[in-house]
């Protein structure tokens, strides 16, 4: 919810595709630089605190934002969106502490064989979120405003933080031997560099994100394209969300492990070309259309990925690697959102999302004939 309302926010106050990038570009900085150092703290500290203290910034940071947008109009009309920003990088460091805390942690809780099956049931939950936040976030705004948007964002996310606190506590794993912090990052990345199939698949899915997400623009098309407004970019946020709980449910049924790594490579080429159908779009059912099937393609993706990235890892790593993920996977929403914003202020709106559509399909090509132990991955 907090993203479509804050993407709408600063497209009311700026009208400008750089101003809608620059959000994610605010969170990507922060969760870069504190990444690494993140992970190795999952591993050597109490991971459920880390995500308590994480998730209390991320709710102090909500609170922020509805307060800046009901009683602080006139700093916004005098710095423009910058105070927004400022809170949005706040968050960004939050979630970078916050991912690989929970990453880690949640492997402890599930036993090693169902990991393929967790993923897919861990990707529904969220993708379930992911569906009704945006749609409900732009009807609110749309209909109550901004106020009362940010209002229920900051119950739901005091409910996601009562939630954490019943989660039983889980012992830190044995360290097989004593490193500095630098000693234990360097480790972390070696493991991952050193393994192809990590790496081609961290990889794919950081440059098919980098390049072909386009939900940073969204607002643009909602506005210009398709003439929505707030209420129709909530349902365009939605949609690939809902396209991937679609594939979560059938996931469940027939889990796409069989010929896992050739699957990988075929749905992240059909994410690349339903971002250049949606380019071409000017009908909203159409682009929706569009929308849902990438999402459909993703999912796959991100199951198959989650499942190789806790197979391959040891467990005193866990928090290492999934920073690493992090960084491949995480930022690569938030510098997608700022390439996207730049490409479309460069080359235009629509030619920007096509670019980046082909660009998805040369990075599959090039994992493909790099990575021959991951085009050939069975789970």
């Amino acid at each position: 919810m907090q993203s479509v309302i804050v993407g709408w926010q600063i497209y009311s106050l700026t009208h400008d595709a750089l101003s809608l990038g620059l959000i994610g570009l605010s969170e990507a900085i922060p969760y870069l630089c504190i990444a690494l150092f993140a992970g190795h703290v999952a591993d050597v500290m109490n991971r459920k605190k880390i995500i308590m203290l994480s998730t209390s910034v991320y709710f102090v940071c909500t609170i922020a934002l509805f307060v800046i947008a009901a009683r602080f109009q006139n700093a916004l009309i005098m710095f423009g969106p910058f105070p927004i920003y400022l809170v949005i990088f706040i968050t960004g460091l939050a979630r970078g502490f916050l991912s690989p805390a929970i990453s880690a942690l949640a492997a402890q809780l599930v036993p090693r064989e169902l990991y393929g099956n967790a993923s897919t049931w861990n990707s529904m939950a969220w993708q379930t979120a992911a569906v009704a936040g945006p749609a409900i976030g732009g009807l609110i705004y749309g209909f109550f405003g901004i106020e009362i948007s940010y209002q229920v964002v900051m119950c739901l996310t005091a409910v996601g933080l009562l939630c954490f606190i019943i989660i039983q506590n889980q012992p830190m794993p044995e360290r097989t031997k004593e490193e500095n912090i630098f000693q234990s990052l360097k480790t972390g990345l070696k493991f991952v560099y050193h393994n192809q199939i990590l790496l081609s698949a961290l990889s794919l899915d950081m440059f098919a994100v980098f390049f072909g997400g386009a939900v940073s623009v969204l607002p643009i098309f909602a506005d210009q394209i398709l003439h929505t407004g707030a209420k129709g970019l909530g349902f365009l946020r939605a949609a690939p969300a809902f396209g991937a709980i679609i594939m979560s449910m059938l996931q469940v049924y027939w889990p796409p492990f069989k010929h896992a790594g050739r699957n990988l490579l075929y749905c992240v080429f059909g994410f690349g070309l339903m971002m250049i159908m949606f380019a071409i779009s000017k009908n909203f059912w159409l682009t929706m259309f569009c929308l849902i099937l990438s999402g459909m393609f993703d999912n796959v993706s991100v199951i198959i990925r989650a499942t190789i990235v806790q197979l391959y890892t040891p467990n005193e790593m866990r928090g290492r690697v999934s920073a690493i993920n992090g960084i491949f996977i995480g930022s690569s929403n938030e510098l997608g959102s700022f390439e996207s914003g730049v490409a479309a202020k460069l080359m235009g709106l629509i030619p920007s999302v096509i670019f980046g559509g082909g660009m998805t399909l040369a990075v599959v090509g090039a994992v493909r004939n790099l990575a021959p132990k991951l085009r050939k991955l069975s789970i």
